[in-house]
Parts: C-alpha cells; sequence; structure tokens
C-alpha cells in the first residue's frame, strides 16, 4: 500500500513538472530574454521580434521632422531608418525612358518626399544593420507602410534577399507598368555590386 502511494506521488509530481515544462517552452521558444513589451533582439536571425502580438503596437515610434535621404532611407534627426524588405535605386543611379538618361534615385526620393508631405511618421524597428541604421517600416498617418506604397507604385523592389514581404505589391507594379518598370533600369542590388 505504502508502496502504491510512493509510486502514486512520483507520477503525480513527474506529470505535474512536464506539463509545467511543456506551459513554459510553448510561451517562449528560447530563454532569451524580452523587455517591459515581451520583445527581443534574435542574434541568430539578427532580428527583433515580440512574443505578444498585441504588444508590437506599442512599439511604434512617432516623428514629426525628418529628412528623406533616398527612396528607401529616412532620417529623425540623429535616428537612422531603412526600410526593411524594400530596395530604391542609388541617388546616383541612371535610368532611361524615351531615350532620355535621368537619375532614378532622385526620382525615387522625390516620390517618397511628395507621399509624406507634411504626414505624421510612425515606425516599427525590427533590427538594426552593420551601418547601424534601424532596420524597420514607417506608416504615414499610423496606417499607410511607406515601403508598400515605394514598391507597389514602382519606385522600389521587392528586397526578396531579406523578404518576401512586398513581392505582391512588386509584381502589381510591374503588371501595370508603374513607375521605373516603364523604363530601362538597373536593379539597385545589382549597380551597388558594379559601383
Amino acid at each position: 500500500m505504502l508502496k502504491q502511494k510512493i509510486i502514486k506521488n512520483i507520477v503525480n509530481i513527474t506529470l505535474g513538472s512536464l506539463i509545467i515544462l511543456i506551459i513554459h517552452s510553448t510561451s517562449y521558444g528560447h530563454s532569451g530574454r524580452t523587455n517591459s513589451e515581451g520583445c527581443h533582439k534574435d542574434n541568430k536571425k539578427n532580428s527583433f521580434h515580440c512574443h505578444s502580438p498585441k504588444k508590437k503596437e506599442n512599439l511604434k515610434k512617432e516623428y514629426k521632422s525628418f529628412k528623406v535621404i533616398d527612396g528607401d532611407t529616412i532620417h529623425f534627426g540623429n535616428i537612422k531608418y531603412r526600410f526593411s524588405g524594400i530596395d530604391a535605386p542609388e541617388k546616383k543611379q541612371i535610368c532611361e525612358l524615351e531615350n532620355k538618361k535621368f537619375l532614378c534615385g532622385i526620382f525615387a526620393t522625390k516620390a517618397l518626399k511628395e507621399k509624406i508631405s507634411n504626414k505624421k511618421i510612425t515606425c516599427i524597428d525590427e533590427s538594426v544593420d552593420r551601418y547601424k541604421r534601424i532596420i524597420g517600416e514607417c506608416y504615414i498617418n499610423n496606417s499607410e507602410s511607406l515601403s508598400s506604397f515605394m514598391v507597389r507604385n514602382g519606385y522600389a523592389f521587392a528586397y526578396r534577399k531579406y523578404s518576401k514581404k512586398f513581392i505582391k505589391d512588386e509584381e502589381f507594379a510591374r503588371k501595370n507598368n508603374l513607375g521605373l518598370w516603364k523604363m530601362k533600369f538597373e536593379y539597385p542590388w545589382d549597380y551597388r555590386r558594379k559601383n
């Protein structure tokens, strides 16, 4: 009788421990430290993510004064943002439309400046690149993605090497012959590799 009680207690303790272990491992798939919003940088994937989707909204940072650097980069004072998942032409990059050559990087930069105008910008940080720029997605009016706008209107390209997020926007621009898709161009990553 005593032996059965001991075995029953051991089984209950083991099952209880196992349940606690399962609950803990499904809540957090790793042992990384998180901030108060449940977010952290994943060093293996070089990304920033949150364990609670509700908390991600709290990570939006709002900016009022900014400087558009090019079609995929904005500075807010000394804070540098590079839009994640897209790549826009470099400022000195040349495109051709109807036998006329022009700086398509300036074309993309101007489009971004006009889109933002004097609207409120919010951004969500995703990671930091080797140039110490914040990689993230920025929005106007708290809802419209600037990255999506740039790619969907043909001013930038889906940067498939790093993200699949804007491929449908690029397909739309290409299908409708928008922006850079109606001219001769070189992909920005090819241009940078050669120059």
